[in-house]
């Protein structure tokens, strides 16, 4: 009689256990959301200097230099974006600003200094090629969790990582670059390890890893990153250095006129 006692007992405590594993399981939505929080907005604002490759399939090697400033007017909400490059010498003084919105097409200005020309960038252009690399303009101002439907997959480690594996299907199929994502998400800092791209085919397209991660003030920083294009063998590598946030950055530094003028710290 114990014995069948003992055993109701358990069998009712595992049960219960999995009811609660279950109530506690985060969905495909919210894991995707905490992502973008700490991928997008960290801080209430972050400067870094950024070196970015851009290597050939044969190896051949470009390389993009520039400061990037971003600050965020919402968490989840408004950002503003400002890039100024350095080299190589041909590029040096152009200057990249984003105004970022939730739920609309973000408005977006390039300064090119050899025709003192300052370029609305059209909507439409955001998934084109960031300054000629893998990575597109979507990528740098990030996609709204909302786009897309998500679902978890399965649980596995990456990079020696416990992460949640998603795969994400644009809701509006025209109102993207791919067909379906595949997100690894790592369990404890929330940011993406690797993300896989499928094209309108379905054939792979993209792939981006997050080659290394450091805790900067603490908050959880991808401090270099790899987009490779998985069909031509292109690859561009970006590493960001000198990050600092909730540096009380001036609204000032993130409006057209800074395009032309931007503050000495920028130019040095």
């Amino acid at each position: 009689m114990k014995r069948t006692i003992y055993f109701t007992i358990g069998l009712v405590m595992i049960v219960s256990s999995a009811a609660i594993a279950r109530a506690q399981a985060l969905s495909g939505e919210e894991i995707m959301r905490r992502s973008y929080l700490a991928r997008y907005y960290p801080g209430e604002d972050m400067s870094a200097h950024v070196i970015m490759r851009l290597v050939s399939e044969g190896g051949q090697e470009r390389v993009r230099e520039f400061i990037m400033s971003r600050r965020n007017l919402k968490e989840g909400g408004e950002q503003r974006y400002f890039l100024y490059f350095h080299r190589p010498p041909d590029v040096r003084g152009t200057a990249f600003l984003v105004w970022a919105y939730p739920r609309r097409d973000d408005d977006r200005w390039l300064y090119v200094p050899a025709l003192n020309l300052i370029r609305r960038i059209a909507a439409s252009d955001k998934y084109e090629s960031f300054v000629g690399s893998d990575f597109t303009y979507e990528d740098v101002a990030g996609r709204e969790p909302e786009e897309d439907t998500h679902r978890v997959l399965r649980e596995e480690k990456a990079g020696g990582r416990d992460a949640y594996i998603l795969e994400s299907i644009p809701k509006n199929p025209g109102n993207s670059d791919f067909s379906r994502k595949l997100s690894w998400i790592d369990k404890t800092t929330w940011l993406p390890l690797k993300e896989e791209y499928y094209d309108r085919r379905g054939d792979l397209a993209r792939v981006f890893t997050a080659d290394e991660l450091k805790e900067i003030q603490g908050f959880w920083t991808m401090t270099k990153r790899v987009m490779k294009n998985a069909q031509s063998g292109h690859w561009t590598e970006v590493i960001f250095s000198e990050v600092r946030y909730n540096r009380k950055l001036s609204p000032e530094l993130f409006s057209e006129r800074s395009l032309r003028a931007p503050p000495a710290e920028f130019t040095k």
